[in-house]
Order: C-alpha cells, then structure tokens, then sequence
C-alpha cells in the first residue's frame, strides 16, 4: 500500500470484545432521543458508523433534517453518552447523508406509522 494511503478500517468479527462493545454503546444510544421526533438516535437510524480503536471511539451520524434544531444536543448526547460506556474519548462526526424514513428500524416504522 502507498505510505500515504491509510488501510480501511478492520471489521470486528461476531463475537470479539470489540464487536461486543460496539452492540454496549448502540444500546446505549438507545436512550438518546430526538426531542422532536420523540425516538432514540439507534431506531431512527440516525448511527451510521461506529469505530473503537484502542484510544477513541469515532462515531458518525446522521441528522433528520440538514439543519435540526435539535443537532448539537443529539450531538453532544452521543459523544457523552459513548464516554459513559467506554471510557475513551469520543469523537461525533456528523455525515451529510441525507436521512430518510427507510432507514429506521423495522420496529420504529411500525410505531410510527410507517408499515
């Protein structure tokens, strides 16, 4: 690989400790609501990516609407939230992916009304 490309990151496996704290933290997350929507950040899809590494936790997420009001609490909640769990520092990284509907969790689309 050239020096100045950096390798993808490793996809844990099922089962490994890091897949085992990555699956801690989301359901952690799950106590993270939208105050406008009234769900959790997990069931509404809006966790795109998370990465442990040995002294930070990435996450990257998404917003409902590209400029919620609601942005840097949601923001602010996930990083603490993350740090309760691992007790490694947390960096929030917002994406510009648009969300939409189909990405919510087959049981927040129910409750919402959405199948």
């Amino acid at each position: 690989m050239p020096e100045n490309e950096m390798a993808p990151p490793s996809t844990p496996t099922a089962g490994s400790p890091q897949e085992e704290l990555i699956q801690k933290i989301r359901e952690a997350l799950r106590t993270v609501m939208d105050p406008e929507i009234g769900m959790n950040v997990v069931s509404l899809g809006l966790i795109r990516n998370i990465e442990v590494q040995p002294d930070l936790v990435q996450i990257t997420m998404i917003l409902t609407t590209p400029f919620c009001p609601a942005g840097p609490y949601l923001m602010e909640q996930v990083r603490y939230v993350t740090e309760q769990v691992t007790g490694q520092p947390t960096k929030v990284t917002l994406s510009m992916e648009m969300w939409d509907p189909s990405m919510m969790e087959e049981d927040a689309l129910a409750e919402w009304g959405m199948w």
